[in-house]
């Protein structure tokens, strides 16, 4: 669920009932059911995450999967993570958002294009969108995976 999906269904479950039991809400409960929301969300993602089907994924080269990675990247990930993947762009910066450095040694993901793709597609329960959920298909999930750790992980 992305973003803003789940920040209308917390004020829609947080709207129900008299305008004083609105006022009534804490910050606290707000935040506690947008938790909830993307916890939800992770857990749909993840029972629809099927890993076989990146088997079944075929690209004319690697440079059309990178291709595509970039572009995924520019118009999907780079809102957050930043141009070049060091977790600085402008929606983390505006919205006071904790995004990792993918780009350092230590990136608990580094060399893992598995677990690149499922966090991808799956997201978590903190910040990062269920992309699979909001539409990414499969083969933009590995597509920007390979463009994650081929290409901006490179440059170390």
């Amino acid at each position: 669920m992305n973003r803003k999906l789940a920040g209308f269904v917390v004020v829609l479950l947080l709207g129900c009932g008299t305008a004083d039991e609105a006022e009534e809400v804490t910050p606290e409960a707000k935040a506690e059911a947008l938790r909830a929301a993307r916890a939800d969300s992770v857990a749909q993602a993840m029972d629809m995450f099927d890993p076989t089907v990146f088997d079944t994924l075929t690209w004319d080269s690697d440079n059309a999967r990178w291709e595509r990675g970039g572009v995924v990247w520019s118009f999907t990930c780079q809102r957050c993570h930043g141009a070049d993947g060091a977790g600085k762009g402008p929606d983390a910066e505006t919205f006071d958002i904790a995004v990792p450095d993918m780009t350092v040694a230590d990136w608990p993901y580094a060399g893992n294009v598995p677990g690149i793709r499922e966090r991808i597609f799956v997201g978590h329960d903190s910040e990062m969108p269920s992309m699979g959920l909001i539409g990414l298909s499969y083969s933009d999930v590995d597509a920007a995976a390979h463009y994650i750790d081929d290409l901006l992980r490179s440059t170390e």
